[in-house]
Formats: C-alpha cells, structure tokens, sequence
C-alpha cells in the first residue's frame, strides 16, 4: 500500500506570491477607497497621515479609463515594483552580506568567541539572556530590527558551537530586540510617532510600558532558555537537526571551537567591529539615522575589518561579492514581500479595510472593544508591516474611536505596539523576520512549527496589556 504524502507547507517565496494573487483579486471584490491624508510632524519625523471622518469610495475604472483593479500584468510586476520600493532594504542587507563576509576571513569573530566561549565552559546558558536583555534593550528604545541583521552570521556559530541549533541561535537575535520592540517604551517609530498623531502628551502609561517590557522580555528568554536546554539534551528534537550538519560546515562551527591564536591584527579588527556598531547607535538616538546612514558605516566596518586584518585587495573583493551571494535569498523576498503592499495599494483597499474594520469596532461593547482593536491591528500589520506606515494609517482613525468608547486613548497606542510587532514575528511580510529566517537558512514553517505555542502567550498576554491600558484613568 502506497504511504500517503506528508503535507507540507509551501516555500515562503511561494506563499509571498500567493499573498499578491491574494489580493489582487480582493482589488475585484473589495470597494476601492481612500481617506484624505495631511502632513504631521512627528518624533520619527514628517508622516502623511490619514485624515479621521474623511474616508470616500472612489470608482474602480474612472472616467479616462484608468483600472484599480489588479490583473495578471500587476501580478507579475508586483515583485519588481515591491523591490523597487523596498530598494533601500535591499541594498542595505547585500552590503551587510558582503562586509560581514570580509569581517569573516579575518577569523576575529572566531578567535575572539573561543576565548569567550572557554570562559564560559560549563555556564554556557547564561549568554542566552545576557545576549538578549542587550538586544531587547536596543528594540524597546530605538526600534532595533534591521541591526540586528549582521549579528545572525555572528551567533550562528557561537551558539552551535554550544550545543545548540540554529534554531536557538535565530531566536536568541531575533526574539530579543523583537520582545523588546513588542514591549516599547520609547521607540520613537511605534510608541512616539503614535502618542503623537493621537494627541497624546508626555507617554504618559511609561511606567507601566516599563512593566510590558519587562515582562514580553522575560517571557522571551524563558522561551528560548527552555528551548536551548530541550535541544542541547536531546538534539534529535530539534527541528532543524538534519540541516544542521550542513550549516555547521557553511558557518564554520567547528573553527569556533579551536585553540586558535588570537593575534593583534584580529583584536584590532573587533575594535574596529565595536565602535563602528556604537557610532551606529549614536547615529540613530541622536541624529535619526536610517538605512542609507547604517549601511555607510556597514560598509566601512566591513572595509577597515579587511584592512586591519590584513587581507589584499583581490581577497577582499572576492569576500564581498560572496557575502552579498549568501544574502540575496533574504534581500529578494523582502522585496516580493513588499510587493503584497503594492497589489494592494494600486487597488486602494488598505483604506477600506481600515474604515470597515473601524466601522465593525464601533459597534462593539466597550468589554470586548480592546480586544477586537488589537485583532485588528494585527490583521493590517500583515500588509503594512513597518510600524510608523501602520501608525500614520490607522490611528487618526482608532484614536479617536477608542476616546468614543470611553476607553483611555492610550490603549489605541498599546494595542498598535504590542499587536504590530506581534503579528511581525511570524508574519511572512515582515522584512526583517524573513531576512533573519533566511540568514539562519531556515524555512518559515519550521519557525512557525516552534514558535506557535510561544505565539499563544504572547497574544495572550498582549491582550491582557491592551485591556488594562483602556481601564486606566485618563
């Protein structure tokens, strides 16, 4: 008797193109509509904002002939236009690839972490939370998310060399500044950029976005804690066991464990390594960096790593070309990813999604109305996944309503924050998740198949935030 085809769940590439025909053909069913949208200033800067009570249906073939509906030629071009927009992204997560590549054949990485790793023989386990507290710090202050890119290729060995499997080490640099960013507190492009197209003055619940911090970074740590030591007891358990044996020999796992020399050019290039990442930390608290300002120094670490290292010319060059090879998977699905955001824009039913899911909570009882805002939130999150684009969409429009229910306005910023981030940890649109996931080479069902019971928590407990932020006085 034939043995039945285990089902398995598509390549993330495919799902991304199956989201555009998604809602390409929503463009044919959904009424097309926009809100009128005004400039604001905002702590993230100038943001087109949508204009609450304004919102009008707009025909889908207008009087000269123009179609908002999306058809096959849309379709096929959606990844173009999606890389096209997303241009940015992409070119920074090559050049990342590439300078980390030559940051890589200086072997100062390795050598720095067998010295640490050594240290740490037999207490292995506590460079779990050390590393994701310092993380989770970075996403709970300055929405760190695609900095933490680079730091993938450098805990993969680290922390397979451990004992661990990539599975660990994705989470350890992904569900850190990932919780923390969940648990903002003053990240100036979800909490800032919200309190202020809301009206609201001086982040006034700080203290207790403290207490969601705290408490979404603890919940991570024990997650991955439990994770790690389940994997490390047993490694058969691990889902990605059987890629593992590929990856150790790719991510040079076993140079991390030898007794290397650790000379003075290598210590030189970690210098080099390090204050490169603090000048990136200044630039983005104090000057409002972004994508093009980050690569530069991306690019001078990954240049003066070489030439500290020693390296010539032509090897230098060669490193570079192959690092941006090892991430071109990461950086073309962003851009297809994107491209869900372009289908769906070009047919005008992000706005019409919105006004009818406000429409829907505006008829609730105010018991439940948190909790279908944070749903809400959620489910636009999977086509705005940034989250001052998602902030500028929504809330001139779920401010306002959360103030009519009688619900504290605050709880419309919480419910943003908390489901955003949520829905963008396993969300195949998240730039960010899918380039980590592509770094780590593993699939996003593999993620999904760890991290759904884990998923549960944190919905749950983003619920629980999201209700007693709208209980609290005004």
């Amino acid at each position: 008797m034939q043995k039945k085809k285990k089902f398995e769940l598509p390549h993330v590439y495919t799902i991304a193109f199956l989201l555009i025909i998604l809602f390409a053909v929503l463009t044919w069913i959904v009424p097309s509509g926009q809100f009128e949208r005004t400039e604001m200033e905002t702590a993230a800067g100038t943001r087109e904002v949508a204009v609450a009570g304004t919102y009008q249906e707009v025909p889908k073939v207008d009087e000269e002939g123009n179609d908002l509906r999306q058809g096959l030629a849309e379709i096929l071009m959606a990844p173009t236009r999606g890389i096209q927009q997303a241009s940015d992204v992409v070119a920074f997560v090559l050049l990342i690839g590439g300078s980390f590549a030559i940051l890589t054949k200086t072997n100062a990485i390795n050598a720095g972490m067998s010295r640490v790793i050594k240290k740490l023989k037999g207490k292995d386990i506590l460079l779990i939370p050390v590393v994701m507290i310092l993380f989770s710090i970075g996403g709970t202050t300055f929405g760190m998310s695609e900095e933490a890119l680079p730091f993938y290729a450098i805990f993969m060995p680290i922390i397979m060399s451990l004992g661990y499997d990539s599975m660990t080490a994705f989470m350890v640099c992904f569900l850190g500044p990932q919780m923390g960013y969940i648990g903002s507190t003053v990240n100036p492009f979800n909490v800032l950029i919200a309190q202020g197209v809301a009206g609201i003055q001086g982040n006034p619940q700080l203290w207790f976005r403290f207490i969601q911090y705290a408490v979404f970074t603890a919940i991570g740590i024990v997650w991955v804690m439990m994770y790690a030591r389940k994997v490390k007891k047993n490694p058969t358990c691990s889902i990605t066991y059987k890629d593992d044996f590929a990856k150790r020999e790719e991510f040079a796992v076993e140079g991390v464990n030898a007794d290397m020399p650790f000379t003075l050019r290598q210590k030189l290039v970690l210098v080099v390594f390090a204050v490169g990442m603090g000048v990136i930390v200044w630039g983005l608290v104090t000057k409002g960096w972004y994508m093009d300002e980050i690569s530069m120094v991306f690019l001078a670490i990954g240049l003066l790593s070489g030439i500290v290292g020693g390296l010539g010319e032509k090897e230098m060059a060669e490193e570079f070309v192959k690092g941006m090879a090892d991430f071109v998977y990461a950086a073309v699905i962003i851009g297809i990813a994107r491209g869900i955001l372009v289908v769906a824009e070009g047919g005008m039913i992000i706005d019409t999604i919105l006004n009818g899911l406000a429409n829907l909570l505006a008829g609730v009882p105010a018991a439940v109305f948190t909790t279908m805002m944070y749903f809400a939130q959620a489910f636009l999150s999977i086509l705005v996944p940034s989250s001052s684009g998602l902030a500028a969409l929504t809330m001139p429009v779920m401010a306002p309503l959360t103030d009519l229910m009688g619900v504290n306005t605050e709880a419309s910023v919480t419910a943003l924050c908390i489901a955003n981030q949520t829905m963008n940890t396993i969300s195949p649109t998240a730039g960010m998740t899918v380039a980590g996931l592509a770094v780590c080479k593993i699939s996003f069902p593999q993620w999904w198949k760890t991290c759904w019971k884990f998923m549960i928590v944190v919905v749950v407990v983003g619920i629980v935030f999201t209700a007693i932020s709208g209980m609290m006085p005004a």
